[in-house]
């Protein structure tokens, strides 16, 4: 039995939605980062923490459920977005998690194109997962503004709950930083109800600075999240990056008192990685930020590795990867 898994299981306490704030380009400018230190900082998260035994495979159950599972290619079609359905489900075989002594898990959504936002929505209708729609122009984040919006609205009225936009990386690159909080503002408008998730694309947006500085305005316009990567950029979710915009995410709820979360994606594919993540979140920003509501791993491989090490901590031995298909 896990019954360590009950110190990550508590429901993460009720925060209000992040509304934003007034535009405040001081601040923005203010912003700087000290590139080394942060770079010696997140070569320690790795080994800082160790987590074996009956706690790696709580940690990992933990994992599972702040798991946006994901397909972004080219080539989806409804069946295989119906299977990353049931996968989401059931990500885990029934017979580990007995094993486990552990009920029930699921992911903590399932993240598509706009064009299967439909059949998303059908298969996962009465599990509570919600569905999330990338957005904007992804990846690249150039078409028209209008039609950004219509995107927008569109994956809302299709029954996304969450969005996934992309910024316009040339406003960060040219420091328009009042066209940046102007275009995520609009963003956040057309969303309603549904929670918006902004990708950055940090890899694009050479200097940690400008990652900082970008964060921050995303937030001020409304963000829930703040997100580093579509996956589609040459370098995608980092330790070092990711630290940077955990400090951002606390910095504005000390100015605010408004909680944001944050979620890495792209190039997050074993469970070792998957808990220094969680290791960075516990120790930047506590253990609310270890919940869904608060934290996501944007993913789509990952989720079989982490199924093969629960199941050598049940059987003692590494299954092959067939063993964990997508559905």
């Amino acid at each position: 039995m896990l019954t360590q898994q009950n110190t990550l299981t508590a429901q993460a306490a009720h925060h209000a939605r992040n509304p934003g704030c007034e535009f405040d380009l001081g601040w923005v400018e203010s912003l700087h980062v000290n590139r080394s230190a942060v770079e010696r900082r997140a070569a320690t998260l790795p080994g800082r923490r160790t987590v074996k035994k009956a706690w790696q495979a709580a940690w990992l159950l933990r994992a599972i459920q702040t798991i946006d599972l994901t397909t972004l290619s080219g080539d989806d079609t409804p069946g295989n977005v119906q299977r990353l359905c049931l996968k989401a489900r059931q990500p885990v075989r029934a017979d580990l998690l007995q094993a486990l002594g552990v009920p029930h898990v699921q992911t903590a959504a399932v993240c598509v194109y706009h064009a299967l936002v439909p059949t998303a929505v059908a298969s996962l209708r009465g599990s509570g997962i919600p569905v999330a729609a990338v957005s904007t122009g992804f990846p690249a984040g150039l078409n028209p503004h209008e039609l950004k919006l219509r995107e927008i609205e569109e994956s809302v009225k299709a029954g996304a709950q969450e969005i996934d936009i992309v910024i316009s990386r040339h406003h960060v690159l040219t420091g328009d930083w009042a066209a940046l909080y102007a275009e995520v503002r609009d963003f956040r408008q057309a969303c309603g109800d549904a929670h918006i998730k902004t990708i950055l694309a940090t890899g694009e947006l050479a200097t940690l600075t400008n990652v900082l500085r970008a964060s921050m305005v995303c937030m001020m316009a409304g963000a829930d999240f703040i997100k580093t990567s579509t996956g589609k950029e040459g370098v995608n979710a980092t330790l070092p990056v990711s630290l940077v915009m955990a400090r951002a995410i606390r910095e504005y709820l000390e100015r605010t008192g408004y909680k944001v979360g944050f979620k890495p994606a792209g190039g997050i594919r074993t469970a070792k990685q998957a808990l220094d993540w969680l290791i960075l979140m516990k120790e930047e920003l506590g253990n609310e930020w270890l919940q869904p509501d608060l934290f996501r791993l944007g993913a789509s491989t990952l989720l079989a590795d982490i199924e093969r090490q629960l199941e050598h901590h049940v059987t003692g031995f590494y299954s092959a990867g067939f063993r964990h298909p997508l559905g």
